[in-house]
């Protein structure tokens, strides 16, 4: 069945770096935001719940969403 928690974390995030590639309206950017905060959430709650291997991967998850924040203006 897999680590349920780390598979949300890993959608979350891909579907918050496809929403930051999309926006273009600031209606879009703030839906950016609030996908971001979700993956950020679900990164946590995953990383307690997660093998070595999956908490190495979940870091760089991470980081992903940081050059997103620091990339965009999606703070």
């Amino acid at each position: 069945m897999g680590n349920m928690l780390y598979q949300e974390a890993r959608e979350a995030v891909a579907r918050a770096e496809l929403l930051a590639l999309a926006a273009e309206t600031d209606i879009q950017r703030e839906a950016v935001q609030k996908e971001i905060q979700r993956a950020k959430n679900a990164l946590n709650s995953a990383f307690h719940h997660s093998s070595t291997a999956e908490q190495e991967q979940l870091g760089q998850m991470q980081s992903q969403l940081h050059n997103l924040t620091t990339m965009g203006q999606f703070e």
